[in-house]
């Protein structure tokens, strides 16, 4: 599939549908550009950044926050 757009003056273009929905970008995602010199063409990708978030349908008190972030640095460091 081949997509054109526009370049604006300040250099912005807007992405297509197409490219969004295949690629799962909404508002907010990080995207990024991976340049191969070699093959003289840039790729882009959407950047894995964003945080799990736990939700249990409650609140949490500040001990069980403890054990699940040592739990967290436990299995970082396996």
């Amino acid at each position: 599939m081949e997509v054109k757009v526009k370049v604006t003056r300040n250099y912005q273009v807007t992405i297509p549908v197409e490219v969004r929905e295949f690629l799962g970008i909404r508002v907010g995602s990080y995207i990024r550009f991976v340049i191969d010199p070699s093959m003289g063409r840039v790729y882009i990708e959407k950047a894995v950044t964003e945080r799990k978030r736990l939700r249990l349908g409650r609140k949490l008190d500040p001990s069980e926050i403890d054990e699940i972030i040592e739990r967290g640095i436990a299995k970082c460091m396996k």
